[in-house]
């Protein structure tokens, strides 16, 4: 398709777009996307199988998994920044080719060395394909739908992320550990020419791209991303893991400096301003947090402690990973006529109970019947918190600053995967151990409720979003009213990013949008 949308202030409303459309872009962009997500954790069950076979040390089956993290979270921001620039259909685009080409090379690879470089070279290509996905969608699905949509989107991922142990585990079992890497590429050759034919292309507001603020922002979040993964492997006061943090802040504290006189920065900082913006942010991280460093444990729990194989440990996380497909689009559909905020706000308090159940029980001949409850709780909180988080996200800010949005929300997203790896296994080095079983629960039940806390952190974050007024009337854009100086920034009764803003936004929305 050639047409091309450009969002921002002054955008005339674009005719509705056909069932047909909407379901491609949903279709095209959640099957990119689930590619990159399942990737996030589809190696933690190989691992032992990998480790045999190319004959790897523990820290390079370490950074298996956090050669695909330190890319993923440094370059978000920026890929983000390119879409708007370059188009984001293009980009997006780009973003599956060096994906589909980096996992042949993963498939391909001989040694751990070789494995490490090709999951590297995935990260960027995912970094590049989650935060333009939802800006693709935001610009083609109509303000009304896209709380549905991001439900889809939300069941997608979710799904994705939750199942990687269970994918991992069967395709490992009964194929290959090569064949997790070999079953991408006949989707992302397949998606190549769907792309081009059926996504309609978008831009930004702004056609400069701040170089300057692209690299200071990645090479901070590297120093911050690296120092955080060698506090586990190091020890928090090694110079190996204090050089890369205090480097990173550092860097970070430059990059702030710069955006605030930038004549078109990456970031625009005054998106911090909305206090809902900022909110849904850290929830976002803490999230993250306590989810990556309970399922990092909680798959060892099963196959190490319990004695099931990679596959018998996946089905019995099933709950967990088929419980968001089930409930994600309901949420959607929730967000769209009460709002996100308490979606949100109890979908983390749903997942929190049920970390603090699989704390409560743990104990190494702990029956599954004891266990289900807290599977089911983690997968219906998870659920509820993916799409309508994304249509907070979109919705807290401009439609010019969208791509932007989501970058630095998945940044930070994959920030607090990282972190929550790295401490909870800390803590479950410093109070426990691998053997024997009873060591390894000891270290795992303070894990546990630091994840929990994590999680009820992030859920009074969501709540204390202001409540907004009722939704404008009248030409069916949230965003219109605040342009208009009415300062209601609410799309659904309680909330006031219930669904994302429509592409007529302007920047003054900023002010109504958190409820000042």
């Amino acid at each position: 398709m050639s047409d091309t949308a450009r969002t921002g202030p002054g955008t005339a409303p674009a005719a509705p777009p056909s069932r047909a459309r909407l379901g491609w872009v949903l279709g095209l962009t959640g099957a990119a996307t689930f590619m990159a997500a399942l990737d996030n954790l589809v190696v933690t069950t190989a691992l032992p199988v990998i480790r045999e076979d190319l004959d790897g040390s523990l820290s390079a089956l370490e950074w298996i998994v956090n050669g695909y993290t330190l890319p993923f979270a440094c370059l978000l921001l920026f890929a983000a920044g390119l879409g708007d620039r370059f188009g984001r259909r293009r980009v997006f685009t780009g973003g599956v080719v060096v994906f589909t080409l980096a996992s042949a090379l993963a498939a391909l690879a001989g040694t751990t060395g070789e494995l490490i470089a090709a999951r590297v070279l995935q990260g960027v290509g995912a970094a590049v394909l989650l935060p333009l996905s939802l800006t693709l969608i935001t610009a083609s699905v109509p303000a009304e739908r896209r709380g549905t949509a991001f439900g889809i989107w939300g069941a997608i991922n979710g799904l994705a992320v939750a199942g990687g142990p269970l994918v991992g585990g069967a395709v490992t079992e009964h194929l290959s550990w090569h064949w997790i890497f070999w079953l991408n590429v006949p989707v992302g050759l397949l998606l190549l020419p769907l792309i081009r034919l059926r996504l309609p292309e978008s831009r930004g507001t702004d056609g400069r791209l701040d170089f300057p603020g692209a690299l200071l922002a990645s090479a901070g979040l590297l120093g911050v991303v690296l120092g955080i993964i060698r506090g586990h492997e190091h020890g928090w006061t090694a110079p190996s893991t204090l050089g890369p943090l205090i480097a990173g802040a550092a860097v970070l504290a430059l990059f702030v400096w710069w955006e605030r006189r930038a004549p078109a920065p990456l970031l625009p900082l005054e998106l911090f301003r909305s206090r809902a913006f900022a909110l849904i942010n850290a929830a976002s991280l803490l999230m993250f947090l306590g989810m990556f460093g309970s399922i990092f444990l909680l798959t060892q729990f099963l196959q190490i402690i319990q004695g099931h194989g990679p596959q018998a440990a996946g089905l019995r996380m099933l709950p967990w990973t088929a419980m968001p497909l089930l409930i994600a689009p309901l949420a959607g559909v929730l967000t769209d006529r009460i709002g996100g905020r308490p979606v949100v706000g109890w979908g983390l308090s749903v997942m929190a109970a049920g970390l603090a159940w699989f704390a409560l029980v743990a104990d190494p001949a702990v029956g599954y019947g004891a266990q289900l409850p807290a599977f089911v709780l983690c997968g219906i909180g998870m659920g509820m918190f993916f799409a309508p988080a994304g249509a907070m996200v979109m919705g807290s800010v401009p439609a010019g600053r969208q791509g932007v949005a989501s970058g630095v929300n998945n940044s930070l997203r994959e920030v607090g995967g990282a972190l929550g790896i790295a401490l909870l296994a800390s803590v479950f080095a410093a109070r426990g151990g691998y053997a024997p079983p009873t060591a390894f629960v000891d270290g795992l039940v303070p894990a546990l409720w630091l994840g929990t806390a994590a999680l009820l952190v992030a859920s009074a974050l969501v709540f204390a979003i202001p409540r907004g007024g009722p939704p404008a009337r009248g030409d069916g854009n949230p965003a219109a009213s605040l342009d208009r100086g009415t300062g209601s920034g609410s799309e659904g009764p309680g909330d006031p990013v219930g669904a994302p803003v429509t592409a007529a936004a302007s920047p003054h929305a900023l002010h109504g949008i958190d409820g000042r």
